[in-house]
């Protein structure tokens, strides 16, 4: 079996500083959990807001996952796999006896089904990047019938063959993308499945009133006998972070989804009856500004220089009360491939003001400038919004609902720019690829995609396979750096703004407990539901 990409040491720098809570877990309670905006999908193959992973990760299951609170990679669906043919095959061997939502019991059709389903462009879904690697995808998005590459012995086998090795095929498989649902359900709901989902997780949707909440229930016949530990789990919208934190306070909610409300973040860390009830996240994160290479004149790349000249970082970062620090490129800082020497575009309006003249925009020019409408991204946004002005750009400030300032970043020429707080980048997993391929590369500039910037470099694309194709023990190093050097490149071409990479700050009520790691999950992001507990339950 193929280990994680990141050794011990680098892993404990980046998860949370939290073990496992010495009281033992109980079983029983609820969970209510609390969001500003509601959940636009549960659908697996499409949602990727910032709300929904997470809880589709309660409801599906897919081959692979996580070990809770860590990158260790493990088998889930899988009972066990092997790797072949120079890492290019992976045969997965299947649990017996897991049943869906519906009481059906999971096969291997079902997993050729899934993953044919995200491949079909019909399906529109962001993750189609991510699986294009699998031998036959290319023909069967063009023909149809069945993916060469993906192949059944029997019910309980499924073998997956790629056009190339890489290196992080396993860790997408745990991705929520990489999720097994019944084609029936599909077919029962089509579009409307996101709404009415069926996994074999462990929970289940009960019932959803758009705009007010969700409730889940745990799922009886779950293949992991002991977990959840929550019998059931609300989630609640519409709930704005700042009266949510006072809804805790009052024993009314266990969890700000949102996270602490800047406004509040002071007075909460400073609150000694929360002393022990705030958690603090280390992030493989980036909060950026994009820049719609196909809109004119950002189609103009000295106009997208000397847009990343103008934006007063440090700035922005107080407006958060510094739990951030700035970005000069799109990878993190804990993330392998980071450039610490490389410095970023200098804050120079000056210098922007003259690059705007040499591109024909002496008297700057307008434009619009789309944030989600939870604090604090307006504000960081029109802190944008100012310094922009100082070069001359005037940009009209549209702050929208989550789920259509994305739906405008994956329509074609709808959205200049995007302040991406709110919906920022957060790693996948722990590889610089999972920074590049769904937001910088082709496959992601699409209908419905997350390259908001819609960059296309297809020479940098082709060095970025290369480095997915190095599986060698011996060439780690070699592909870190051939990232590396494509990250900078991509810089040169100035598709964002990368504005700083963000430490995630959440507080919980008294009676729910769990592992620090749980609460704000490196890999269910944000919480790992199923291993959440109330003490009080009976």
């Amino acid at each position: 079996m193929r280990t994680p990409i990141l050794g011990t040491a680098l892993l404990a720098t980046i998860l949370v500083t939290g073990a496992a809570t010495a009281q033992e877990a109980k079983h029983g309670g609820r969970m209510v959990l609390t969001y500003k905006d509601d959940i636009s999908t549960l659908d697996p193959a499409i949602g990727y807001d910032w709300q929904n992973p997470s809880i589709m990760q309660a409801i599906f299951d897919g081959l692979m996952d996580y070990r809770p609170g860590t990158f260790e990679l493990v088998p889930d669906l899988a009972e066990s796999y092997t790797v072949s043919d120079a890492g290019r095959t992976y045969t997965f061997k299947l649990r017996h006896g897991v049943k869906f939502h519906n009481g059906r019991e999971m096969t291997a059709e079902d997993v050729r089904y899934s993953f044919e389903r995200i491949l079909n462009p019909a399906t529109q879904s962001p993750a189609q990047g991510y699986f294009n690697v699998i031998a036959g995808s290319d023909e069967f998005a063009a023909k149809g019938g069945h993916v060469s590459g993906i192949t059944l012995s029997d019910p309980y086998t499924v073998s997956i063959t790629l056009k190339q090795a890489k290196a992080t095929f396993l860790n997408v498989l745990a991705m929520h993308f990489g999720s097994v649902v019944p084609k029936e359900e599909v077919d029962k709901y089509g579009a409307d499945f996101g709404h009415h989902p069926v996994g074999t997780g462990a929970f289940k949707l009960v019932e959803w009133t758009p705009g007010q909440h969700l409730l889940l229930q745990r799922n009886k016949d779950y293949f992991k006998p002991d977990l959840p530990h929550l019998d059931e789990v609300e989630i609640q919208v519409g709930q704005d972070p700042s009266v949510s934190l006072l809804r805790l306070k009052k024993g009314e909610v266990d969890l700000t989804g949102d996270g602490i409300p800047p406004a509040q973040f002071q007075s909460v860390i400073a609150d000694p009856s929360l002393k022990n009830q705030v958690i603090a996240g280390k992030q493989l994160q980036t909060s950026y500004l994009a820049l719609n290479t196909q809109v004119p004149p950002l189609d103009d790349v000295r106009v997208r220089r000397a847009i990343n000249m103008a934006i007063n970082k440090e700035r922005i970062v107080r407006i958060i009360n510094n739990r951030a620090v700035p970005a000069t490129q799109p990878l993190p800082p804990r993330m392998p491939g980071y450039d610490p020497n490389y410095k970023g575009y200098p804050y120079d309006p000056e210098g922007a003001k003259k690059l705007l003249s040499e591109a024909g925009h002496p008297n700057g020019f307008e434009t619009t400038l789309y944030s989600i409408n939870t604090d604090p991204n307006p504000r960081i946004a029109q802190a944008i919004q100012q310094d922009l002005a100082q070069i001359g750009i005037k940009a009209e400030l549209k702050a929208l609902a989550s789920s259509v300032v994305i739906q405008a970043g994956g329509t074609p020429k709808e959205a200049p720019m995007i302040w991406s707080g709110g919906m920022a980048w957060i790693a996948d997993f722990p590889d610089p690829s999972g920074f590049y391929w769904t937001i910088l590369g082709c496959g992601g500039a699409t209908q419905g995609g997350w390259n908001w910037a819609w960059y296309c470099n297809n020479e940098i694309d082709e060095r970025a396979a290369k480095a997915d194709a190095m599986v060698g023990a011996g060439e780690s190093a070699t592909r870190v750096q051939i990232w590396r050097s494509i990250f900078l490149d991509v810089m040169k071409d100035a598709p964002w703004v990368p504005i700083f990479h963000e430490d995630f700050y959440t507080v919980h009520s008294q009676r729910l407990a769990g592992a620090e790691n749980y609460f704000v999950s490196p890999t269910h992001i944000p919480i790992y539901y199923e291993m959440l507990y109330a003490t009080d339950a009976q």
